[in-house]
């Protein structure tokens, strides 16, 4: 007998089938769910792009491209204009002294006073430091001491050769009377020569003495250092300060800098496709960060003759005239030069300038027919937001100066203020009446 709900050794119930196959059944609904969600996916995508060309057909009325013939795009425009351009070169620089002098001792010494500090201005040969001068003030008393010993010396030896001199003569004249020989004449003259050689001694030691003294007044001299200079202002700055009261200093060692700063000079840096452009004397307009809508002027001063292989650019120098010293070295300028100027040019906005099929030109607005024509041209000078055309004459037109990146030559175009084909740009159409009940 069996139990009641057995199942017989070799069957198996449904329930045990689907205990024994739950991945077919996950895997079934996967597969299921994914095909699903990819038909959705294409669906929206196919339904986004039906809604895309719909719209599209909306705006561009029945699906004409902008810019095409069929199709009116607004635009924005300006009157070509006759006036004067300038070609300008706009460089960048640094202002720098046109003369800069390091003030130094020539002799070593400890520093007693400093008369001069930072800013201060200072006149031609203006004493601004003193020196230790105890030793060469000893230096100096020494050789006058010494100088007054080779004075006693040339006196004594001028008065010996005066009485030599003497003797020489009366032996001369006792010997002409034959009252001395020849040898006394000649032992006299002999001591008369040798008394001559110690005074010519004597006057060269106190020559070298003499020498010894002004080299000795000179180097005290030096103890009191003086700023000078030989060209330029009579005025100048103390730019720097290297060293403070007290310090023991050698020869050389760099006390301050003085600088000039009427007039400065503006240092730029240009390239080969500027540098054959500027000549000397050429006048420049300086302006600065610190002075905004002030201009300074300068001249073109020096011009180098080289360029340098690493940068590829010439040094150039400007002068520029500071009476107010309000210009300072190393500040940041901003130069511009004038290199050409064209009156009565045919000039055009900048923006205007467009290139189609690898040509510039302009789109020339064509008021009767409401349309832009693309027209080549060729350009001269630029300047800011304004164009020169060269080639061809456009006497009285208007050009495309927004919208232009739509057109095409021959393109349907709204002015504004003006009929379109569809009507005057920017106007609503007029409201229906209502129906009164």
């Amino acid at each position: 007998m069996t139990d009641e709900g057995a199942q017989p050794r070799g069957g198996s119930s449904a329930a045990d089938k689907r205990r024994k196959n739950p991945p077919m059944i996950a895997n079934f609904k996967t597969r299921y769910l994914t095909k699903k969600n990819i038909a959705l996916a294409a669906g929206a995508v196919v339904l986004g792009y039906v809604v895309i060309r719909i719209l599209l057909s909306v705006l561009t009325g029945g699906g004409e491209r902008p810019g095409s013939r069929g199709f009116a795009v607004a635009v924005e425009v300006a009157p070509v204009e006759t006036g004067s351009l300038r070609d300008l070169g706009q460089f960048t620089g640094t202002l720098v002294p046109k003369s800069q002098i390091t003030v130094a001792p020539k002799i070593s010494g400890r520093l007693n006073r400093l008369l001069v500090d930072i800013g201060d201005a200072v006149g031609r040969g203006q004493l601004v430091a003193v020196l230790e001068d105890e030793e060469y003030q000893q230096q100096l008393l020494q050789a006058e001491a010494d100088i007054r010993v080779a004075r006693a010396n040339l006196e004594e030896a001028e008065s010996s050769l005066e009485t030599a001199l003497r003797d020489l003569e009366r032996a001369k004249t006792l010997h002409e009377k034959g009252i001395q020989s020849d040898s006394q004449l000649d032992a006299v003259a002999a001591q008369y020569e040798a008394q001559e050689a110690r005074n010519k001694v004597a006057a060269a030691q106190l020559a070298n003495k003499e020498a010894a003294l002004e080299t000795a007044r000179v180097r005290l001299s030096y103890a009191r250092i003086t700023a000078t200079w030989e060209r330029g202002s009579d005025t100048r700055y103390v730019g720097e300060r290297f060293v403070d009261e007290g310090a023991l200093l050698s020869p050389n060692t760099p006390l301050l800098s003085i600088i000039e700063l009427h007039p400065l000079t503006a240092v730029v840096f240009v390239t080969e496709k500027d540098y054959f452009r500027l000549k000397l004397n050429q006048k420049t307009s300086i302006t600065t960060s610190a002075f905004p809508g002030r201009t300074f002027e300068g001249r073109v001063v020096r011009i180098a003759p080289l360029l340098k292989e690493a940068s590829r650019q010439a040094r150039v120098e400007i002068e520029i005239q500071n009476p107010e010293k309000l210009l300072k070295p190393g500040m940041f300028i901003n130069t511009q030069v004038e290199f050409s100027r064209r009156e009565k040019a045919t000039i055009v906005p900048f923006n205007a300038l467009v290139n189609r099929n690898g040509h510039q030109g302009v789109f020339v607005v064509d008021i009767q027919e409401n349309k832009a024509l693309f027209t080549p041209v060729k350009i001269g000078i630029v300047e800011g937001e304004r164009a020169e055309i060269l080639e061809p004459a456009l006497p009285r037109a208007q050009v495309v100066t927004l919208g232009h990146h739509l057109l095409e030559d021959g393109a349907n175009i709204l002015l504004p203020h003006r009929e379109s084909p569809a009507g005057k740009a920017g106007e609503q159409p007029p409201a229906k009446k209502q129906r009164s009940r």
